[in-house]
């Protein structure tokens, strides 16, 4: 059996396209694809819970599961290598198009799927600590992070206003109705009063 395995991990996304790389592939090499596997889920859940968790239970001596790329069967070393593994005691080949890989039993398959998964493993990594560090260094320096303040022309021009909004406040008037009079937002009319009030 051949079967042509889509994933996507969010309802956004479009299987169609990685379909249509499979399709496109198998039809320049004269190979059919006897069942398709497609399923909308994150790498991150556990793989009994994935079509492909089921699939790999499925695989018998001969069988080829073919994938538009390495990384729509696992998300991290362990669970490729896992996925390899399983796939190599039952003889049946994965192949990916992106990276031209045709892993089957030979030492070669294992070699090239335990460098590829540690070095995709690596960049995560890498890059889950430039981004640990970029926020830090922006902490460091005093930067606001997450969403900007209200513009500091905004509170310059309400600074002119003080004794007018202080004294809306004070009549009750709603921050809302305060913020729409003078073109800024509500939250930083409630700041400018809070700061400003006695």
């Amino acid at each position: 059996m051949i079967y042509g395995y889509i994933r996507v991990s969010t309802q956004t996304q479009v299987l169609e396209n990685q379909r249509l790389a499979i399709s496109t592939y198998c039809e320049a090499n004269n190979i059919e694809i006897n069942k398709w596997v497609e399923e909308k889920i994150s790498s991150r859940k556990p793989l009994k819970e994935r079509k492909l968790g089921k699939l790999l239970k499925k695989l018998k001596k001969g069988d080829i599961l073919i994938a538009s790329e390495l990384s729509r069967l696992g998300r991290n070393l362990l669970e490729v290598m896992g996925i390899l593994k399983e796939c190599l005691e039952r003889e049946c080949q994965i192949w990916t198009l992106k990276e031209n890989y045709r892993l089957g039993s030979d030492i070669q398959s294992k070699v090239l799927a335990f460098a590829f998964s540690l070095a995709a493993e690596i960049e995560r990594q890498l890059i889950s600590e430039r981004t640990k560090e970029a926020l830090k260094r922006v902490k460091a320096e005093g930067k606001h992070l997450g969403r900007p303040f209200g513009r500091k022309s905004a509170f310059n021009d309400l600074k002119k206003n003080k004794e007018r909004i202080l004294q809306l406040a004070e009549q009750n008037i709603p921050k809302t109705q305060i913020a729409r009079m003078f073109k800024v937002d509500r939250s930083t009319i409630r700041r400018f009063i809070n700061q400003h009030k006695d």
